[in-house]
């Protein structure tokens, strides 16, 4: 996705129109990298999010929040310090670079006015966001620190002068004219294609955006040697068009997602036709193209991130585990031969007097078969008569006793396996950071991960809800989306008249339909059977076995870990987990 230079401008614009003037009211850091503005003006709060990820930089108004830390960060005490109460001067964007700069005059500590700017830089890995004095432009801080073993070319450091990011010799497109466009091309390696050509040149332009500039007059892929006079004009043409829409401010914003519609592909500020005309969405304001393109993106990475050494833990676990249960169950099928040594024993004792020291077997009746036919029993040529059938009647009481531990350690140790694959599902399921935060707690007071906090003990908060959906008979349906959610679900919200589903020997959600003393008509079993299966360890097949029973049936054993359960007489339907039938169904925000 393109968050390039003229997207920018477009929030630029869009800010300046909304935000300037505004007073900074509330200031918030969530994440290490992010911050949410709250700028109240004439009667409305807007919340602009800064944000100096990785992987999704950017800046935008957003209706979102996000849950923030009990204890600011540092570089949040800091900007409520410096600009807290004060008034937005200016928004404007450097060049045409994906650098913006917000000027907002404020108070210093005797009370003097002064003017601080925030920059922030748009640039992947080396974003950042910056604040600094006005006047003489000295770096106060910045949300990331740039050391000069991290980079010799541009250090940001407390006390430092801030210089702005190195633009190489690309020109302003804004500034263009046909002559300047010509001497590129003449100065240019001829084996370049155009697409590459103009993003390569000109500060702003993304691959997308140039690839849009050459649908109407170019093939993107032809080089710069093969264009004639006339093409080279067209391709001129069809640039300036497009450049005079951001001069103007004649902005389309929009995104496009896949043809299943759940996934976006695209977005700009500007009027996309390479896509073709179907799955295109058109919004008012680059803001809400953005809000709509980046909020689940960039939780859902910085949920593969946080949860990174959480899978690692419990796959290792999971692992172990597993090795364990084939162990277990390789001792308990030898534990099964175990009457045959105590038959060598009673043999060897009642025929002491025929065997003879030294030898390794021997052939005896074998008075516990009716035929009384012989039985070759193996020897320890080194022991006595009386030890060897010692060490068979200890070999045959160790092999009982572990039989009898080894049927109470198998249950144990399939339910710890059933344990660690549904947190693992429940990472999967994840689509919030609180809900990994609640998976991480559940771990921690199961023992299976330490708590490193340094942080005093937060007091016990509510679970978070269960996602909500509404059936196409107009039922409530009640998904669990990890252990703590399903526990709750079923433990403490559902009645006992209330219909609880879950998927047939595999790790799933808990889902309950609310019954509200009415016949559950099969439509509605049939789409909360399919989220069973869609929230499920069987999500990616065709045909999944879901169980349903009413929640008087469910049970929760005593000492259970977190999310188990047990339930009886129950019914069994099969459902196809499809995603359109998913989506579907009317979701309910909490």
């Amino acid at each position: 996705m393109s968050f390039d230079g003229i997207v920018t401008n477009a929030v630029v614009n869009e800010l300046k129109t909304t935000v300037l003037g505004g007073r900074v009211d509330k200031i918030y850091q969530p994440e290490k990298d992010e911050l949410y503005i709250n700028i109240h003006k004439n009667g409305t709060n807007y919340r602009l999010i800064l944000s100096a990820s990785s992987n999704n930089p950017r800046i935008y108004l957003t209706s979102s929040s996000k849950k923030n830390p009990e204890t600011p960060p540092m570089f949040c005490m800091l900007l409520r310090k410096h600009i807290s109460g004060g008034i937005v001067l200016n928004v404007e964007q450097y060049e045409m670079d994906r650098v913006v700069f917000i000027d907002i005059s404020a108070q210093d500590e005797l009370g003097q006015p002064t003017e601080k700017r925030l920059a922030i830089e748009i640039m992947g890995k080396h974003s950042n966001i910056i604040l600094m004095d006005k006047s003489s432009f000295k770096i106060i801080d910045s949300i990331k620190r740039v050391t000069n073993e991290m980079s010799r070319v541009r250090q940001i450091l407390p006390g430092a002068i801030y210089e702005n990011p190195p633009i190489k010799d690309k020109k302003n497109p804004l500034e263009t004219n046909f002559e300047e466009f010509l001497n590129l091309i003449e100065n240019e390696a001829k084996n370049i294609s155009v697409s590459k050509f103009i993003y390569y040149n000109y500060l702003g332009l993304s691959p997308l955006i140039s690839g849009e500039i050459c649908l109407e007059s170019i093939d993107m892929d032809r080089t710069i040697m093969s264009l004639t006079k006339d093409e080279i004009k067209s391709l001129y043409d069809s640039f300036k068009n497009l450049i005079d829409k951001v001069i103007q401010g004649k902005f389309t914003p929009l995104y496009i997602t896949n043809k299943e519609g759940n996934d976006v592909i695209a977005f700009h500020s500007l009027d996309l036709n390479q896509f073709g005309i179907e799955n295109k969405y058109y919004k008012d304001t680059i803001s809400q193209v953005l809000d709509i393109c980046y909020r689940k993106k960039d939780v859902l990475d910085r949920i593969s991130q946080k949860s990174h050494s959480i899978r690692k833990s419990i796959g290792v676990k999971l692992d172990r585990a597993l090795s364990k249960l084939g162990k277990q169950k390789e001792e308990l099928l030898e534990s099964m031969d175990r009457e045959k040594y105590k038959i060598y024993a009673d043999l060897i004792s009642a025929n002491l007097h025929k065997i003879q020291r030294g030898i390794k077997e021997v052939e005896l009746e074998n008075f516990y078969d009716i035929n009384m036919k012989k039985l070759s029993v193996p020897l320890d040529n080194k022991l006595s008569p009386v030890d060897n059938a010692q060490r068979y009647y200890k070999k045959y009481s160790k092999l009982k006793n572990a039989n009898n531990l080894l049927l109470k350690q198998i249950p144990e140790t399939e339910i710890e396996i059933e344990y660690f694959e549904n947190v693992l599902l429940s990472i999967e399921n994840s689509t919030e950071i609180y809900e990994l935060d609640e998976i991480k707690e559940e771990l921690i007071s199961e023992g299976y991960l330490k708590n490193n906090s340094r942080m005093k003990k937060k007091k016990k908060e509510e679970v978070s809800h269960p996602q909500h959906y509404i059936s196409s008979d107009g039922f409530k349906i009640l998904v669990g989306k990890n252990n703590r959610q399903n526990d709750y679900l079923t433990m403490k919200l559902a009645h006992k008249e209330d219909i609880w589903l879950h998927v047939q020997n595999m790790p799933g959600s808990h889902v309950l339909i609310r019954s509200e003393g009415k016949e559950i008509p099969l439509s509605t079993l049939e789409e909360a059977g399919t989220l069973a299966a869609y929230f499920s360890k069987g999500k990616n097949s065709s045909h999944v076995a879901v169980d349903y029973s009413q929640k008087k049936n469910v049970k929760k054993p005593k000492n259970a870990k977190t999310g188990m359960v047990i339930y009886d007489n129950f019914k069994t339907i099969i459902v196809d987990p499809s995603i359109k039938t998913i989506q579907n169904l009317r979701k309910v925000e909490d």
